[in-house]
C-alpha cells in the first residue's frame, strides 16, 4: 500500500474535504482511504466528527485509519467513574476522552488500531465492514481463527475479543468505528478499565467485560503497519478505489475549517465529565486517626458532573457541626472532581479555628472525600 503525503496529494485531499461558505460539497465520487498523522485522541475523534458533519457521503465512502497514544475512550452515555480507574489514569498521564458514538469503554495505545467506516446513512452496514476486516486478516495470515459475532465483535480463537464496535447514525451521514488489538499493553488495559469506586448507582450504559487477546500473541510477526495495509488493501479492492492511503493532519485548518474548535470541545471538563448521566454515590469509609477508627457515611447525587446533593454523617465530637455543614455547603454545586474538592478543602482550612488537632482531623476527612472521586 502506497502512502501519499506529498504537497500535491495534500492539496487534492484539501479540495475533497474543503467546506465552502455555501455548504460542503464533495468534488468527486468514489471511495477514499485516509490515515491520521496524529496520535492525539482528541484530534482523531474531532476528525471523525468533522467528516461526519461536513462531508457529502451520498456518493462517497471513506475509511479513516488512526492510532492513539495511551487513552481511555468512553461512550457518549457512559459514566467514567463507573468505567475506569481515574486515579490510575492521572498517575500514568493516560488521557480520558468521551466520543460522540454510543457503546462501551475501550483502551487505546499505539498497539491498537482504530478504523472508522463512513457512509451515508442508507448505506450503513457494520456487519459488512467487520467481514471486510476479517477477510483482510485471513488474507494476511490464513491460519488465524477469527470471526464476527452477532454482537459485532471480532473474536480470536472463538473466545478472545480483539475488536469492539460503536457507531453514530446522523440524519444523512453515519459512521461505524472499531478497534483492533495488535500489540496493546494488556496489563495497563485491564488496570485502566477496572473501576475502584464503590457505591455508585447510575443508569449510564455499562460496558460488557470480555477476555481480550493481541493478534501479536497469536503471531509475533504481525505489526500494526501490516494490519493497516492489509485492511486498506481489502477496502480498496472491495470498493474499487485507488490502492493508496492519503495522510492527513487532523489539526490542519486549511483542509478542515473549524477542526480545532471541535478538538478543544472534546477536551473540556464539561464534555468529558459533565455529560455523564445523573448518578448517586453512597459510601462508607473508615478514617484512621491516631489510635482510633471512625466510620463515616457519605451520600451524594451528581448531575452534569456536579454535586447536587451532599450529606456527610459523622459524630459531632469528631468535627464541629458548623464546620461539617460548611464543607457540605461548599461541595454542593461544585465539580465531582478531586482537584476542585482539594482546593475547596484548602480554602476552608484557612477559616478553621487555629486548633492543630481539629485541622488534622479536617485534613483526614477531606483526603478520604477526595478518594471517592
Amino acid at each position: 500500500m502506497v502512502l501519499q503525503s506529498s504537497l500535491k496529494n495534500c492539496l487534492q485531499l484539501s479540495c475533497i474535504l474543503r467546506t465552502p461558505k455555501a455548504g460542503f460539497r464533495s468534488t468527486t465520487n468514489g471511495s477514499l482511504i485516509i490515515q491520521s498523522t496524529s496520535n492525539d485522541v482528541y484530534q482523531n475523534l474531532a476528525m471523525e466528527d468533522w467528516i461526519h458533519d461536513h462531508m457529502n457521503l451520498e456518493n462517497r465512502q471513506v475509511l479513516f485509519l488512526w492510532r492513539n497514544a495511551p487513552a481511555v475512550v468512553i461512550g457518549r452515555h457512559q459514566n467514567p467513574w463507573q468505567e475506569c480507574n481515574l486515579r490510575l489514569l492521572r498517575q500514568k498521564n493516560i488521557k480520558l476522552a468521551r466520543r460522540r458514538s454510543g457503546g462501551g469503554t475501550v483502551y487505546h495505545d499505539l498497539g491498537n488500531i482504530n478504523l472508522t467506516f463512513f457512509t451515508c446513512r442508507k448505506r450503513y452496514e457494520r456487519m459488512e465492514n467487520l467481514k471486510l476486516v476479517v477477510k483482510a486478516l485471513k488474507a494476511l495470515r490464513p491460519q488465524l481463527d477469527v470471526h464476527v459475532t452477532d454482537r459485532y465483535d471480532i473474536l480470536l480463537g472463538r473466545h478472545y475479543k480483539i475488536s469492539g464496535t460503536a457507531a453514530k447514525l446522523g440524519r444523512t451521514n453515519a459512521y461505524h468505528h472499531c478497534t483492533l488489538l495488535c500489540n496493546a499493553d494488556k496489563f495497563v488495559l485491564s488496570s485502566a478499565l477496572k473501576s475502584p469506586y464503590k457505591g455508585l448507582k447510575s443508569n449510564a450504559t455499562p460496558s460488557v467485560p470480555a477476555s481480550v487477546k493481541n493478534l501479536f500473541e497469536e503471531d509475533p510477526s504481525l505489526t500494526c503497519e501490516m494490519l493497516l495495509d492489509a485492511i486498506a488493501e481489502e477496502y480498496a479492492t472491495q470498493h474499487q478505489t485507488d490502492h493508496h492511503i492519503t495522510l492527513i493532519n487532523p489539526a490542519d485548518e486549511t483542509a478542515l475549517p473549524g477542526i480545532n474548535n471541535k478538538t478543544k470541545e472534546l477536551q473540556t471538563w464539561e464534555w468529558v465529565y459533565g455529560k455523564t448521566p445523573k448518578f448517586s454515590v453512597s459510601n462508607c469509609f473508615s478514617m484512621v486517626y491516631k489510635d482510633s477508627v471512625l466510620d463515616v457515611k457519605v451520600d451524594m447525587d451528581v448531575k452534569h458532573g456536579r454535586i447536587e446533593v451532599c450529606n456527610i454523617d459523622l459524630p459531632e465530637q469528631w468535627l464541629p457541626p458548623a464546620l461539617s455543614s460548611e464543607l457540605v455547603r461548599s461541595l454542593t454545586g461544585s465539580k465531582f472532581c478531586p482537584n476542585e474538592t482539594t482546593a475547596l478543602a484548602t480554602t476552608l482550612l484557612r477559616v478553621c479555628p487555629q486548633d492543630e488537632e481539629l485541622q488534622n482531623r479536617w485534613n483526614v476527612l477531606c483526603e478520604n472525600m477526595v478518594m471517592l472521586m
